[in-house]
């Protein structure tokens, strides 16, 4: 799903570097931009569409790809491949014949198997229509954030690589946990978010590795807040809404839970309504720990809801208030479509405000010393029959 519908999953980054203005931008984009392989042999093929467009690549008016202060474009990759179980049952067909007109022989010779096998897959690669695949992608170019509407770590780190090729001197950097602890916090704090801070280094995946309590602690302090009605917050981050308004964020329906142990990773799911959350104190009790959960946000008549994934702070199925395009002989299709970007990223940019501010509410008790006191209520609470 692309970031225009009512729910998509999304990854937030830091884009790290100088961007040199919108006609470099634009460059990028062309001499990048996608070529299809309808006409051709070739199996795959990626490059940058229009954001509005994914069948067209051409980036030559700057409305295309420039929504003040936005850049937004997508990846597009087209890939052809044969179906295994077509080519395995080719392949079968092809060795019986063969073995049938050599009967001193009771099986086909390895390389002589896979030249046949070779030869099978481009006579059929040429009659398989390429498959797209499209990531959108927002680059808010004020904050230096840049969000794909994917949370696969394969196709991130296909992203990223695109990005990096694309936008010469750019690279992409994952808000993780504690990246994004350190975005929230107040001045005061950072000092006390370094010393909890466990990993050696600023390198990415030992940020994450090593700093997996944070997205742990904060879904289970989440899961205490929520159970003991504590589950009003007010606005403490910069964004859409005006800071000192108050709103709702709770946990519901949706647990994944995980325990590493040396025989091996045990992991299990919770869904439906809670009663108290008594199953999942259950299974925190057992020793896992919280890696995913469904957090609720609302404001007034208004609601987003998000999957939380905790190890590295992806958002999928997050779910805005919907945006209504107008369509009429007298709206503009084109301003319409903008008006409904800018529409859109407000809702969205509007729940990671209200996300934050719970975030920092967190923080402020975790790597502080409020933390023991309302740890050990936490404990009281999950060792309650």
């Amino acid at each position: 799903m692309g970031m225009m519908s009512n729910t998509v999953s999304v990854y937030q980054y830091l884009v790290v570097g100088e961007c040199k203005g919108d006609a470099w931008v634009q460059e990028c984009l062309q001499k990048n931009q996608f070529m299809p392989i309808d006409a051709t042999p070739d199996q795959e093929s990626t490059g940058w569409v229009s954001f509005d467009d994914h069948t067209s690549a051409d980036f030559d008016n700057d409305n295309v790809f420039k929504r003040q202060p936005y850049y937004l474009f997508t990846l597009r990759r087209d890939q052809r491949k044969v179906p295994s179980a077509l080519l395995k049952n080719l392949l079968a067909k092809e060795c019986g014949r063969w073995l049938s007109e050599r009967a001193d022989l009771n099986r086909v010779p390895f390389k002589r198997k896979a030249e046949m096998r070779e030869t099978l897959h481009a006579a059929l690669i040429t009659k398989t229509l390429p498959v797209p695949s499209t990531y959108d992608v927002v680059w808010n170019t004020e904050a230096s954030t840049l969000l794909v509407t994917s949370i696969s770590e394969r196709v991130l780190d296909f992203v990223e690589d695109a990005f990096a090729q694309a936008f010469e001197g750019l690279s992409l950097e994952p808000v993780h946990p504690m990246s994004r602890a350190y975005r929230v916090v107040k001045d005061d704090q950072q000092p006390a978010l370094t010393r909890c801070d466990q990993a050696p280094s600023k390198d990415v995946l030992l940020q994450i590795k090593r700093n997996r309590w944070v997205g742990w602690d904060f879904l289970l302090w989440l899961m205490y807040q929520t159970s003991n009605g504590s589950s009003v917050y007010t606005v403490n981050q910069q964004g859409p809404m005006e800071q000192g308004e108050s709103f709702l964020g709770y946990l519901q329906d949706r647990f994944v839970l995980k325990a590493e142990h040396e025989e091996g990773i045990r992991k299990s799911s919770i869904t439906g309504p809670q009663r108290d959350f008594a199953e999942a104190r259950s299974s925190v009790r057992d020793g896992k720990n919280i890696i995913e959960a469904v957090i609720h946000l609302e404001k007034d008549s208004r609601s987003w809801k998000m999957a939380l994934k905790g190890d590295i702070f992806a958002f999928g199925s997050y779910a805005c208030p919907p945006v209504q395009l107008e369509k009429d002989e007298l709206t503009d299709p084109f301003q319409e479509r903008i008006a409904a970007f800018y529409e859109r990223m407000s809702l969205v940019e509007t729940g990671f405000q209200l996300f934050d501010s719970i975030f920092r509410d967190f923080l402020s008790e975790r790597i502080t010393d409020a933390w023991p006191a309302r740890f050990k209520q936490i404990t009281e609470w999950l060792n309650k029959p």
